[in-house]
């Protein structure tokens, strides 16, 4: 089964992307493009988006990404380490997210992703993350 961007908001339309509003725009075989527009329950209590928020969307990204490139055999993957670098606040609008996979092995994956505003690109975060591939046993 393809993995499209279609595939991905029908299946997370209940799990945590969906009550994030996360979109996926674009699924490709090396990257993964998602937006997320701003709203209310995504601030912080100073009224910037709240790192979780950014955080979940990199996240998710990455995690789409991942699902969609896995390797024959594998029924699935999980994060075995993350770290994010927070470069500055953002507080309304859409923030989209670009991830790309550094490395893809039998048994790992290596994704980077960039945070940013949709409107005029600054950058709200760099993101890191390392996938575990699951075979079944």
């Amino acid at each position: 089964m393809e993995r499209t961007p279609d595939f991905f908001r029908a299946v997370d339309r209940a799990n945590l992307p969906g009550s994030l509003d996360i979109q996926p725009v674009e699924i490709g075989r090396d990257h993964a493009v998602l937006e997320m527009p701003i709203r209310p329950d995504h601030l912080n209590l100073l009224g910037s988006v709240h790192g979780g928020s950014v955080v979940a969307l990199a996240d998710t990204a990455a995690g789409y990404g991942t699902y969609a490139n896995l390797p024959d055999g594998a029924e699935g993957f999980t994060t075995i380490e993350l770290k994010c670098n927070f470069i500055r606040a953002a507080g309304d609008g859409i923030l989209s997210c670009r991830a790309k996979r550094l490395h893809q092995g039998k048994t790992t994956q290596v994704w980077d992703a960039t945070v940013f505003e949709k409107a005029g690109g600054r950058k709200i975060a760099e993101f890191r993350c390392t996938q575990i591939i699951l075979y079944p046993k």
